[in-house]
């Protein structure tokens, strides 16, 4: 036995390096290049990290980010699509035009030490990067720099462009940003993101509306008087019953989820306002806008049964995420090479303590390359501002194993996680792969024309249209504060 293991393992490295060996000159300059941006890929991911800002109030995430970029050759465009956190950082001139797209926000009250138990942080923030941007702007960033020194080395013409995204986790940046044309005239983007496992994005996800209703009533005392008063609670809540009730007769693939935000001060006080927050999903915008109609006609419904006025508010839209196959396989090609991130024991061990924590298998981070499958996977799971992107110009995303595997997303698990060298080993696989990737579209003619024909052949030639109204703003806070 292990005179296999010897001979299997000598296998592995004379494969590896054969592959190596048979990279072209250039891709090989590029991995080099991205290789050589570890350290700027760690410093940033724990710059990030340390940060951990919310949606629209990440300040210093994004002013790091530009900064870093700009002492590298590009050129910053600040505060884009209205939003000051957003930026375009832009090297080289005339086509194809390449986008990298770069996220850096953090969840509120995810946030823990760097350590595979439930802890509080040492600085005592709450928030935590419970999806890995850190790492996701890091890796990104890093890739537009190899990306931009191989340019200059090999004398490729063209431009590469790194989007700043701010505010992904309230489904946001991209949506605004998408609105004011910023990626209309790209020839392809590309995006990554953290995760349990390693491989090319083939699942659509959710198209989805983000919408409040308000309702206003009269106060009145509930005891004393309660005939003189009219309810905004009781707004919302004949509201969520009819919704509850249209459950029945929606396809399984729709998703309908609510909180309240406002219901009211005092029991004893008729509240006369009062707000609920809702999310629709299904697997276009066809199915979404449909329900949101229906919905839309309950509220109205539950304002009249109640005496009270209502507003809508649509806060955020997104459409499904377009798959195109040739750049899906030019990444899955470019991760075959570059290969799953390479953990340590150590890591091994601090995700095998995490699982046990949380009581959840104890099988480790995963080390496999998922294959990319024939067709896409069933759309699941949930919604993200990527799809308006894909909308406005052929994408393609991958994601990278980060955290360990069996543990719960948006958790303080992901923002521990996010924290440490195993992060960091797949945030430098990330950085290759965005290279080379980009490397074959500003070189390969034919990739390019594919990658188009298949965006007008999902896109019918269309042009993108955004689900929010022309004149609306985004939802930027009132102070940058945090």
């Amino acid at each position: 036995m292990r005179r296999l293991l010897v001979v299997l393992s000598f296998l592995v490295l004379f494969v590896t390096a054969a592959s190596a060996q048979s990279l072209p000159a250039d891709k090989q300059q590029v991995l080099d290049e991205a290789q050589a941006l570890q350290p700027t890929v760690e410093e940033l991911s724990m710059a990030l990290w340390d940060y951990s800002e919310t949606a629209l109030r990440e300040n210093q995430s994004a002013d790091r980010l530009a900064a870093e970029l700009e002492q590298h050759g590009f050129t910053i465009e600040r505060g884009v699509a209205d939003m000051p956190t957003a930026f375009v950082a832009s090297y080289g001139s005339g086509r194809p035009i390449i986008g990298i797209l770069a996220e850096f926000d953090a969840l509120p009250g995810v946030g823990n030490k760097a350590a595979p138990q439930q802890a509080p942080r040492e600085d005592g923030k709450t928030a935590g990067h419970g999806c890995g941007h850190n790492v996701f702007g890091a890796a990104s960033t890093a890739g537009a720099i190899a990306l931009k020194r191989a340019m200059e080395a090999q004398d490729v013409p063209g431009t590469v462009r790194l989007y700043g995204t701010p505010a992904e986790e309230t489904v946001v940046g991209k949506v605004y940003m998408a609105k004011a044309g910023l990626f209309a005239d790209l020839d392809a983007a590309i995006e990554w993101h953290p995760s349990t496992a390693t491989g090319t994005i083939n699942n659509p996800g959710l198209a989805m509306n983000n919408f409040t209703v308000t309702f206003r009533g009269q106060t009145a005392h509930g005891a004393s008087d309660p005939w003189n008063g009219r309810s905004a609670l009781d707004a919302v809540e004949l509201m969520n019953y009819g919704v509850n009730l249209m459950r029945e007769h929606v396809k399984p693939t729709t998703r309908i989820h609510y909180v309240i935000e406002d219901g009211g001060n005092a029991p004893n006080v008729v509240p006369d306002y009062a707000k609920v927050w809702y999310y629709v999903r299904d697997i276009n915008r066809d199915e979404v806008e449909g329900y949101y109609q229906r919905i839309l006609k309950i509220a109205e419904g539950a304002a009249m049964g109640t005496e009270t006025t209502h507003e809508v508010h649509l806060t955020t839209g997104v459409h499904e995420r377009l798959l195109i196959r040739p750049m899906q396989e030019a990444v899955q090609a470019n991760m075959e090479i570059v290969g799953p991130p390479d953990f340590t024991e150590d890591d091994q061990q601090f995700a095998r303590s995490m699982q046990e924590f949380i009581d959840a298998d104890q099988d480790g981070f995963s080390t496999e390359l998922k294959p990319l499958a024939d067709a896409p996977e069933a759309p699941s799971g949930g919604s993200t501002d990527v799809a308006e992107v894909s909308y406005s110009t052929p994408t393609v995303g991958f994601r990278v194993a980060t955290a360990p595997q069996g543990v719960p997303w948006h958790s303080w698990c992901v923002a521990a996680s996010h924290g440490t060298d195993a992060a960091i080993k797949g945030g430098v696989v990330a950085t290759k792969v965005i290279a080379m990737t980009g490397f074959d579209l500003l070189t390969d003619d034919a990739l390019l024309q594919a990658a188009q024909a298949t965006f007008d052949e999902l896109t019918g030639g269309a042009p993108y249209e955004s689900p929010i109204p022309e004149d609306q703003a985004p939802p930027v806070p009132p102070t940058s504060s945090q």
